[in-house]
């Protein structure tokens, strides 16, 4: 397998974390970002000149091309981007408030949006290049009580799915991943916030973030899998546009696809009444 160097945001954890130490032990070289440097280099715990650990906060669009810059500049090009970075906000919209929305679609969506932004000068300079995008299952077919959640990871997705055709006369190729439940901290409170206001009303929702809690360590996901996959991806002349990772996020996409199309072509007739009969 060639050696690459890769750009990963939100490495401290999780399926970042997961991600950049198998890369590491097989020789690649990393830039990895975190809003704590010191906190992600601990957790990765490789003192080798292959390993860069970058400080970012990705709600400073400067600083994110100052980053890109620096690890372009270490290791002297940059072959695979990972947005990778992300949080989950639970709450019904009218719990949650202007600041804890704007800075979950920040996060969520905005960030990874800039950092293809500033990192395709360096690719499309190079003509060559892959960027993989981690949304989620939820971007694809929404939950109750996640909706904010579900909107910017929907938005990567169909941002992704258009950046990958504006790229690819430069020869970069874009993935966009919608995972499904992996056995992290993800619905921990290391990744997961609730809206500051809880309304009693809303029953049903509380009931299932009760259940949705009681997930924990249950997940049927295998995050060292999911970073061997990530770099089969990174090494795929074809790879996909879209991939569903985890049986559970595969079933769930089957399942709302085949809802899909049932609606639509019940539909038909009422899509079809406003066409022009000349």
């Amino acid at each position: 397998m060639k050696q690459k160097v890769w750009f990963v945001t939100g490495a401290s954890k999780g399926l970042g974390l997961a991600l950049v130490k198998k890369l590491l032990t097989e020789g690649h070289s990393v830039a990895a970002t975190s809003r704590d440097a010191d906190v992600l280099a601990a957790a990765v715990g490789d003192p080798s000149k292959n390993f860069l650990s970058l400080q970012l906060d990705l709600r400073n669009e400067a600083a994110i091309g100052s980053a890109l810059r620096e690890a372009q500049q270490h290791f002297g090009r940059l072959d695979v981007i990972v947005n990778n970075a992300g949080y989950g906000i639970g709450g019904t919209l009218e719990e949650l408030n202007s600041d804890e929305i704007e800075q979950a679609i920040d996060i969520n969506l905005n960030a990874p949006i800039f950092v293809m932004k500033y990192a395709i000068p360096y690719l499309r300079e190079q003509k060559s290049g892959h960027i993989i995008n981690i949304s989620s299952i939820a971007g694809f077919a929404g939950a109750m009580s996640w909706g904010i959640y579900n909107a910017a990871k929907a938005g990567l997705i169909a941002f992704s799915e258009a950046f990958a055709q504006e790229v690819k006369e430069f020869g970069i190729q874009v993935t966009v991943i919608a995972p499904g439940a992996f056995r992290t901290e993800f619905i921990t409170s290391a990744y997961q916030v609730q809206a500051g206001k809880e309304m009693p009303e809303y029953k049903a929702v509380r009931e299932t973030q009760t259940r949705y809690a009681q997930y924990h360590g249950k997940q049927t996901g295998d995050p060292a899998k999911a970073a061997k996959v990530m770099m089969d991806i990174a090494n795929h002349p074809d790879a996909p546009v879209l991939l569903f990772l985890g049986s559970d996020a595969y079933k769930r996409a089957l399942d709302k696809i085949e809802s899909w199309t049932e609606s639509i072509k019940q539909l038909e007739t009422l899509s079809t009444a406003t066409d022009i009969v000349d």
